[in-house]
């Protein structure tokens, strides 16, 4: 009975650590993202701010801000997932059980 007490013990302190694990990398992601999108938005910043400056007549910055923009939604994408737009692990199972519900009624 003890060493059965002890095994399940182990086992729910692996499963603690390997949570503990897991979040930690997850807020390390969320940091990143974050630090990301200062360092962009600070960087077009000074993109903007250069050309307005040294050449007021053409706007250079409107190449990069695209390619900015991208990187940043992207990166934003791979950190929150696709489930932050409504396509997490179960959306597909929410979706049939939705459209199961609605035949129902409409063919009462």
């Amino acid at each position: 009975m003890m060493t059965h007490q002890i095994g399940n013990n182990m086992e729910q302190s692996f499963i603690e650590e390997q949570r503990y694990l897991k979040a930690k990398k997850r807020v390390k992601d969320i940091k990143g993202f974050y630090i990301h999108l200062v360092i962009e938005i600070v960087s077009l910043i000074i993109i903007v701010t250069v050309n307005l400056v040294f050449s007021p007549g053409y706007h250079w910055f409107w190449f990069a801000a695209p390619g900015i923009v991208f990187v940043v939604i992207l990166h934003w994408f791979l950190v929150f997932g696709p489930s932050k737009i409504g396509y997490g692990k179960d959306w597909e199972a929410k979706k049939i059980q939705e459209l199961m519900d609605k035949d129902r009624k409409h063919s009462k």
